[in-house]
């Protein structure tokens, strides 16, 4: 040992320097291969692993395996029966019966020709019934539960599509309004005109024969209108207009006991009469578009769904549009009976994403019109 150390150190630096380099050549060597040895070993573990689950899958798809022939046997002892008391439809209350699930959509039939212009609670004939003192059968009188029309009101023979604004404000087809009873009786009046296939509505009426704006240049003529002069104005005696809203408060003279023969019981009595599903006052096919904005939710303890959609089918014209918003279950029993309409639906979901509940229904109303017992549409 004394001799091996001193040999060493007797070495000159050179060959020191030597032997260390070859000692180092050496070991990374050695830790080359044992790496080369490590790569190998865990390329075939892999594979290794690989052939296994391979050849374990193909087992237990072949059915053999022991595993499978359990769980078929508990599939088979314990089959799914589905009870005829469960109820998967929605559970909200809405006017009524829940509507199955697998339920007829109900196809809506159109009306007779005859109706073409029926309007509920100003139907004319009813109308004839009532008395005539104090005009009252010029009120609204519409008709009770059994007489109600669960019908789609046609439009007549030959109907068209309106003319655009601003053109619609002065012509409509005649055959939208197949009627010159107006343009004999109201002639000198100068309400409405045929000329041609169109009624024209000179817009003056009795007192404004060249028209509503020559009068008002006439009146300008006199009075300060344009510099501003004049900014209010009471017009009398103008004729037709349209009657205030009726309130349902109790005024405070009827609740002071100020009006003989009527109390506040009287009077809201009456009130609820008035707050009843009823028919608009409009004449058949009057309307372009409507947007009905949880109307169905705000009317569900008052109306029938059908009544509502059935009143929104006679308003609206042909090829008109309706744009409802509903909470979803409302929406989607609206859209179940849309669909036998004549309607086009389309659900979406509401503009701040799907998560809403509030759903939007888009419908579009198919052009048919009816003639006697026939009936075209596309």
């Amino acid at each position: 040992m004394v001799e091996v150390l001193y040999t060493l150190n007797c070495m000159t630096s050179a060959k020191k320097k030597t032997l260390y380099e070859k000692g180092y050549m050496m070991g990374s060597k050695m830790k080359s291969a044992d790496n080369r040895t490590r790569s190998s070993l865990r390329i075939i573990v892999v594979v290794g692993l690989c052939c296994f689950f391979y050849l374990l899958g193909a087992w237990q798809r072949s059915g053999f395996g022991k595993g499978d022939s359990i769980a078929l046997k508990i599939t088979g002892d314990s089959a799914c029966t589905i009870l005829p008391t469960l109820n998967f439809e929605t559970h909200h209350n809405f006017g009524g019966d829940i509507i199955p699930s697998e339920s007829k959509v109900k196809m809506f039939k159109p009306c007779d020709a005859r109706y073409t212009d029926y309007t509920p609670c100003h139907d004319q004939n009813r109308a004839m019934t009532f008395p005539r003192e104090n005009m009252i059968y010029r009120e609204r009188h519409c008709p009770p539960e059994k007489e109600k029309l669960h019908c789609l009101i046609p439009a007549p023979k030959g109907y068209v599509t309106p003319f655009p604004w601003p053109k619609s404000r002065d012509y409509v087809p005649f055959a939208n309004v197949p009627y010159k009873s107006l343009t004999i009786e109201k002639a000198v009046q100068n309400w409405v005109q045929l000329e041609g296939d169109v009624l024209k509505f000179p817009g003056g009426g009795t007192m404004f024969p060249q028209g509503a704006d020559a009068y008002i240049d006439e009146l300008a003529s006199v009075i300060p209108i344009a510099d501003g002069t004049v900014r209010t104005a009471l017009d009398t005696g103008c004729g037709v207009q349209e009657d205030a809203d009726r309130l349902f408060a109790v005024p405070p003279r009827v609740s002071g006991g100020f009006i003989p023969g009527v109390s506040k019981e009287s009077f809201e009595e009456d009130n609820k009469l008035w707050k009843k599903c009823e028919a608009f006052s409009t004449y058949p096919r009057s309307y372009d578009l409507i947007h009905a904005s949880g109307v169905f939710s705000l009317y569900q303890h008052k109306c029938d769904i059908e009544d509502i959609l059935l009143e929104m089918d006679r308003i609206l014209r042909p090829e008109g549009t309706v744009i409802i918003r509903d909470q979803v279950d409302v929406v989607t029993k609206v859209k179940k009976l849309a669909s036998g309409m004549r309607w086009n639906t389309k659900m979406q979901d509401h503009e701040d994403g799907p998560f809403v509940t509030e759903k939007i229904l888009v419908a579009a109303k198919r052009y048919w019109v009816g003639s006697g017992s026939n009936y075209t549409s596309s």
